[in-house]
């Protein structure tokens, strides 16, 4: 995935949840939509290097912002810093089959209804067998070991929960965790911060529920960032 006409700021503050105030090149002060909902103390510190980028329609829409935050420089790399992304990339990774454990199916049917909770996608393979799958987004990596979720989240849970249902209904189901920092050799539930979703990712993946932490390359250049598939982390569950 290649996302185009990107331009480099500075991050002054977070005024809420889903805005971020920063300083142009140019040094005019914005204010630009983030939309991703984790809290990212560890990556929005203040002068850090953003990436973001311009919405020509947001007067005909009503945005109160006219810029995106797409990404964020940390460790002098740049990762990915938008939700809004993840599933096109997934998407994109499954249509040129890029991930060799999904290699067989392809994207039925995007936000899929199944019971009480709305999954991110239905995949179908030839003989049309479904595949349940949800998708998220971790940029949070300490010591080279990226951790998911960097904030509690009931939502999260929920999505697990059903997917061991329907896992235990004889269905296929799936989770891929999106690691976005460059740095990241493995993958773990984050316990200190959720241990409830920590816990039920675990008994997801001891249900035979397919747990894939796939691995993101990040490259910006040319006002552009490339986001590449790289390979499967493996998992590391806490011993008990």
């Amino acid at each position: 995935m290649i996302i185009e006409d990107l331009c480099i700021g500075y991050f002054i503050s977070r005024p809420n949840r889903f805005t971020v105030k920063f300083k142009s090149k140019t040094n005019n002060i914005e204010l630009a939509h983030l939309h991703d909902p984790g809290r990212l103390k560890e990556l929005l510190i203040e002068n850090t290097p953003l990436l973001v980028k311009f919405v020509p329609t947001y007067k005909k829409t009503g945005r109160k912002t006219k810029y995106d935050i797409i990404g964020v420089k940390y460790n002098e790399e740049w990762l990915l810093l938008n939700s809004s992304f993840h599933n096109r990339l997934v998407q994109e990774l499954i249509e040129n089959k890029k991930i060799k454990e999904l290699e067989d199916f392809h994207v039925h049917k995007p936000e899929y209804t199944y019971g009480n909770s709305r999954l991110d996608f239905l995949l179908k393979n030839c003989s049309n067998k479904d595949m349940f799958l949800e998708v998220k987004g971790c940029t949070l990596v300490i010591n080279k070991i990226a951790k998911f979720p960097d904030a509690p989240t009931t939502r999260g849970k929920k999505h697990v929960d059903e997917l061991i249902k329907i896992r235990k209904e004889n269905l296929l189901s799936t989770i891929i965790i999106l690691i976005l920092q460059n740095s990241a050799e493995t993958f773990t539930p984050n316990y200190e911060t959720d241990p409830e979703f920590s816990l039920s990712l675990e008994q997801a993946y001891h249900n035979d529920v397919k747990i894939l932490p796939v691995h993101i390359v990040t490259k910006f250049e040319n006002n552009c960032l490339k986001l590449s598939y790289d390979k499967i982390l493996p998992i590391t569950f806490i011993e008990k």
